[in-house]
C-alpha cells in the first residue's frame, strides 16, 4: 500500500521571501505615508526623523502616495500569505488509477482546485528548462492530448540536476517515459 501511493506537497505562497517582502514593504509603506501625513499636519509621527519640515505638495503628496501604493502590496502580498494561494498537493496512486493535483486559489466558488487525471491517459513526465533573464525549470504531466499539466510550483529555480532527479523517481515510479519538453 505504501508502495502504491505517493504524495507531493506543495508549497505556495507561505513562503520566506513573500513574508519578507510583506513586511518590508508594509513597514516602509507606513513611514511613507506617516511621513506625509506629518508634513502635511506640521507634527512630527516618526520618532527617527523630522519629516514635519517637508513642503506638502509635491513632497509630502508625494510620500503619501509612494505610501499608499506601498501598503496596498503589502496587504495583498500577506494576504495570499493568509489564505497560502497556490498550497496544495500533487498524489499519484496506483491503486485507483489516478493522478490528483490539489491547490487554493482565491475565495470564491472555485477556492479549491482539484485537478483528476487517470493513468492511461498520461503519455510522459515532461522536464522544461528555459535560461535567460526569467529562468524556469518545472516538471510537467504529459497527456495523450497534447496537454502539458505543471505539477512544480513557482518558485525560484531549483539546480538543474535535483529538478532531473525528481522527474526521473516521478517517472520511474508511474512507469512512464521521461522527455524534454
Amino acid at each position: 500500500m505504501q508502495n502504491e501511493i505517493r504524495q507531493d506537497i506543495i508549497v505556495g505562497s507561505r513562503r520566506f521571501s513573500n513574508y519578507f517582502w510583506g513586511t518590508l514593504l508594509l513597514l516602509g509603506g507606513l513611514s511613507f505615508l506617516l511621513a506625509g501625513i506629518s508634513s502635511y499636519f506640521g507634527i512630527n509621527l516618526l520618532p527617527f526623523s523630522n519629516p514635519k519640515e517637508l513642503v506638502f505638495i509635491p513632497q509630502g503628496l508625494v510620500m503619501m502616495f509612494y505610501g499608499t501604493f506601498s501598503l496596498g502590496i503589502s496587504l495583498y502580498i500577506l494576504f495570499t500569505v493568509l489564505l497560502d494561494i497556490g498550497g496544495g498537493y500533487n498524489e499519484y496512486n496506483k491503486l485507483e488509477n489516478l493522478v490528483k493535483i490539489v491547490r487554493k486559489g482565491f475565495p470564491g466558488k472555485n477556492r479549491e482546485i482539484f485537478l483528476t487525471y487517470p493513468l492511461a491517459n498520461i503519455r510522459a513526465i515532461g522536464i522544461k528548462i528555459t535560461e535567460g533573464l526569467n529562468p524556469t525549470r518545472s516538471i510537467y504531466l504529459c497527456l495523450k492530448d497534447e496537454r502539458n499539466i505543471p505539477l512544480t510550483p513557482v518558485q525560484q529555480p531549483v539546480a538543474i540536476s535535483d529538478l532531473e532527479e525528481n522527474a526521473a523517481d516521478l517517472a520511474k515510479f508511474l512507469d512512464l517515459k521521461l522527455e524534454n519538453l
